[in-house]
């Protein structure tokens, strides 16, 4: 759903969504979002990293200001429009959050047979070859039941394993789609699979000189593009920050 002013403006569709109005006092949609998870996480859900909302502001001496959230399971979402402050931005970051919270609770957000179908025509569209797209229909057999926000940090590796070609490496070196996923089921999306795939991009900037700074163009304008239009930012938002710390690291000397 692309986000505008209006009645399906962020801050309408969340007042609609926590249900304040002349009765109800202006809610901290801070407080809410974390107590959101914290609920979920004591019925039952398996949150490997536990219930904590993590903000993440971009540094900045003048607005508008921006900020990510990125919520239990690996979900992240940005901002919406010009914020004035740093506050201002949290809390747009978590209205967005707490939308797409409370719509992940939808039966049809549940990963189905047919959910899977509708993913791997999407995945094929863009031309790469099948070994990408026959593991992450693999991987998504193997999460029936799960919903999409519980599942967004795994799928957001295997959406930078796919772009950054660890998939079709691994698949020449005759590894198993179930090997693959088994390995990367178990690993965290963290600084040290962040600098494994910053290396392929250093590598390759020795024999594509500029392959970086351009990759990197294009990312900054996707995740904005995403941003403003209140879409999920996991996988661009790394992306980019994959790529600046490959850029950050061209030209250094090597340990």
């Amino acid at each position: 759903m692309l986000l505008s002013n209006g009645p399906l403006s962020p801050e309408h569709i969340y007042q609609e969504i926590v249900g304040y109005g002349k009765a109800r006092k202006r809610v901290n949609v801070v407080e809410d979002l974390q107590e959101f998870w914290q609920m979920k996480a004591a019925r039952g859900s398996n949150l490997k990293n536990g219930a904590l909302v993590i903000y993440e502001s971009v540094p900045a001496s003048f607005a508008p200001y921006v900020c990510y959230v990125t919520l239990p399971g690996g979900s992240c979402f940005g901002s919406y429009g010009n914020c004035p402050t740093k506050a201002e931005a949290r809390r747009s970051a978590a209205r967005i959050a707490l939308m797409n919270s409370v719509f992940n609770e939808q039966p049809n957000r549940r990963i189905t047979e047919d959910f899977i179908e509708n993913a791997i025509r999407e995945a094929s569209q863009g031309g790469d070859s099948g070994t990408g797209v026959a593991a992450y229909r693999y991987m998504l057999e193997q999460n029936l039941g799960k919903t999409m926000l519980e599942f967004q940090e795994l799928m957001t590796v295997f959406q930078l394993l796919h772009w950054n070609g660890s998939l079709k490496a691994m698949r020449e070196r005759q590894c198993s789609r179930q090997e693959v996923v088994q390995h990367y089921s178990h690993r965290p999306l963290d600084d040290d699979m962040r600098s494994q795939m910053a290396l392929d991009w250093i590598a390759r900037e020795q024999e594509i000189p500029g392959i970086i700074a351009r990759e990197l163009n294009l990312s900054e304008r996707d995740l904005e593009t995403s941003r403003l239009a209140g879409r999920e930012l996991r996988f661009p938002k790394e992306r980019k920050d994959i790529l600046m710390l490959a850029n950050s690291q061209v030209g250094a000397p090597m340990e």
